[in-house]
């Protein structure tokens, strides 16, 4: 299980570091809500080791529609414009906006994987899967691995399988409300059963490290209250693995 990389969505209370000597990779988070400068950025991944891997959540103009209460994070208000230009993958000004600036962040952290997670107002309607077609097919996507989220019930493992074949994505779960339908290409996301105060015991653990491939990357990221301590007992189960 040597390819599984485990870390936690964002550097939570631990100093940077000491989390670059636990882990090997973090999912940064700031690209989502308010991105950073990238001159800030570029500061960001020269303190960090040339080995450590970063993966970041896409700007939510792309995906997020403009009620979302995501944005009083953004930092300013939308405009009236913005508010009907953004997210569904629309194409539209806004989100072409936001995929530049997604896409030089991604370059500022050289970063190779980009998670677009999408909010469970984006249902399955053909609208929605022309936009989403039409918008991974407008830019070069060299050396870019990119992770779709799809939320809410709506959406039916046959269509999400479909979307990741055509449009070459990993489909992004909580491998315990639902399996991922690219198996052979994991990104999970573990934000406690059913809340964020919630503990992995062991036999989940263990349990989900059956469900990684043994030969293929994955990305392992905690999102609960005990994400530092879960990730670590879950990279113990794994070098077990690799040791018998």
């Amino acid at each position: 299980m040597a390819n599984v990389k485990v870390g936690t969505c964002g550097f939570g209370r631990v100093k940077r570091p000491d989390y670059v000597k636990m882990f090997p990779v973090v999912e940064i988070q700031h690209t989502f809500y308010h991105p950073p400068q990238i001159e800030t950025l570029e500061k960001w991944r020269a303190a960090l080791p040339d080995d450590f891997e970063c993966t970041l959540k896409a700007w939510q103009m792309i995906t997020h529609e403009g009620s979302s209460p995501t944005y009083r994070r953004l930092g300013r208000p939308l405009t009236d414009e913005e508010c009907e230009e953004v997210g569904f993958f629309k194409p539209t000004v806004a989100v072409r906006e936001g995929l530049e600036v997604t896409l030089a962040s991604a370059r500022a952290l050289n970063a190779r994987t980009i998670l677009f997670q999408c909010p469970a107002k984006f249902q399955p309607i053909p609208e929605n899967i022309l936009n989403m077609k039409e918008f991974f097919a407008s830019f070069d996507r060299t050396g870019l691995n990119c992770v779709w989220e799809p939320r809410g019930k709506a959406w039916e493992p046959e269509l999400i399988h479909e979307l990741c074949v055509e449009l070459d994505l990993w489909d992004c779960v909580n491998p315990f409300q639902r399996r991922t339908t690219t198996p052979d290409r994991c990104y999970f996301r573990l934000h406690g059963q059913p809340r964020w105060r919630y503990t992995y015991d062991d036999e989940e653990l263990y349990e989900l490290v059956a469900m990684l491939p043994k030969n293929e990357s994955s990305y392992v990221f905690f999102n609960n209250i005990t994400m530092k301590d879960d990730a670590l007992r879950l990279t113990g189960i794994l070098d077990q693995q690799v040791n018998l």
